[in-house]
């Protein structure tokens, strides 16, 4: 087999998880996962490597890749920012955020802001309604959103890449193999 898109390290990583799944096409959410850790997001070429590695068509790939939010499809910013948007979000100012955030950082959704620190995305339900708006950047959870608290965030990550206004981690155990 010839890979093209990842490392030896990606691979070995990926047939290490083997053991754990009945079967290899169960092994394609963590198989994405572990190449958004390697490349940074989910390449085409990746999607064809795991594929390939885990006897299993692109397409099939391709449709599960593009069906979770949390693969990227393209290269993102040092900070994704992700506004959920579901109802509940949307009820209490999730929109207004969301277009003060674009503002803000002078992108539209799916950009990458002209530094390279912000991408902004949107996405469906992140788990926390009852503090909502909110939203997610990498892996920490931010509630209960005013245009000075995303000011303060934003300020707090580009100067000291984090922000004490976090109110926890975003953690998903079943895909933290």
């Amino acid at each position: 087999m010839r890979f093209k898109a990842l490392s030896k390290e990606t691979i070995e990583r990926i047939k290490a998880e083997f053991p754990k799944y009945p079967n290899r096409r169960s092994l394609t959410l963590p198989a994405l996962r572990i190449a958004q850790e390697d490349i940074g997001y989910v390449s085409e070429p990746a999607m064809i490597d795991i594929a390939e590695l885990l006897d299993l068509t692109p397409i099939q790939v391709y449709e599960v890749a593009t069906f979770y939010s949390q693969y990227n499809m393209k290269p993102v910013g040092k900070y994704l920012i992700q506004v959920c948007k579901t109802l509940s979000c949307s009820l209490v100012g999730a929109i207004p955020i969301i277009e003060y955030i674009q503002k803000k950082l002078e992108i539209a959704i799916g950009e990458t802001s002209e530094d390279g620190f912000f991408t902004l995305k949107v996405v469906e339900c992140l788990a926390a309604c009852g503090s909502a708006p909110m939203m997610q950047i990498n892996d920490r959870y931010y509630e209960q959103l005013t245009p000075e608290k995303v000011d303060q965030i934003l300020s707090d990550l580009k100067t000291n890449g984090k922000s004490d206004l976090a109110t926890g981690p975003f953690m998903l155990p079943v895909l933290q193999g």
